[in-house]
């Protein structure tokens, strides 16, 4: 009769393993932040629409300008008609024109100009403003509209000189065209803000005067004036 007996024994005073320690791996922080700021990236066109006042007029003002220098540079791709190319750019310039004079400075910014002529035949600039009263224009509407007065000017000056580079001949009539368009939009709402300004100084001089009278009140406001349109020239 055999008895079975074990290889090892065991051993009372042995210690006994503790479990395994499992460990938490927690996330990476630079991929957190290149996540973070990419989706950010991806909401900033949304978020301005957003605040905007009046999305669809910073919308259009935005989508006539961006859409003629598409067509001016992509057009080559798609089509050999350099007649059919010339009429949309210049359509979408004068679309553009005119939206920017009469929509869209008007409302993201309250401001208006136009050129007009007297009896006598002279020619004179005519500024209009929002009146004070009413508020002031929404800051991110405000921004955006002088960002893009600003700089598609730049870029279709970049672009001529790219067509002399080129000897693009053909191209360099449509290119002055969009800059005499775009640098009276940006000459005029300059000169509109300016005057706005400067009507606002003398406003703001005349309720000194009428406030406190007499010749301190004439050198106060005189004072003010002087002072608050030195800041705005």
């Amino acid at each position: 009769m055999s008895v079975n007996t074990p290889l090892i024994e065991p051993d009372a005073d042995t210690d006994i393993l503790p479990p395994p320690v499992t460990q938490s791996r927690s996330p990476n922080p630079n991929h957190l932040s290149s996540a973070s700021s990419a989706q950010q990236e991806s909401t900033g066109v949304a978020q301005i629409f957003r605040q905007s006042s009046h999305p669809l007029a910073l919308l259009m003002l935005y989508l006539f300008r961006i859409a003629a220098i598409l067509v001016y540079i992509l057009c080559g791709f798609f089509t050999e008609n350099y007649v059919l190319s010339t009429v949309v750019v210049v359509v979408l310039l004068a679309a553009d024109f005119y939206n920017t004079r009469n929509v869209a400075g008007r409302t993201l910014v309250g401001l208006r100009f136009w050129n007009q002529v007297d009896d006598d035949g002279e020619s004179y600039w005519v500024f209009e403003s929002r009146d004070p009263a009413r508020g002031a224009a929404n800051k991110v509407d405000e921004k955006m509209f002088w960002i893009a007065l600003y700089v598609f000017p730049c870029l279709w000056s970049a672009l001529l000189i790219v067509s002399f580079l080129k000897l693009s001949i053909s191209f360099i009539p449509i290119v002055i065209l969009a800059l005499v368009f775009n640098l009276t939009n940006a000459i005029g709402f300059t000169y509109a803000d300016r005057d706005a300004k400067q009507r606002w100084a003398n406003n703001l001089s005349s309720s000194f005067m009428g406030g406190f009278g007499g010749i301190g009140g004439n050198l106060l406001a005189g004072a003010v004036k002087s002072g608050v349109g030195r800041m705005f020239k």
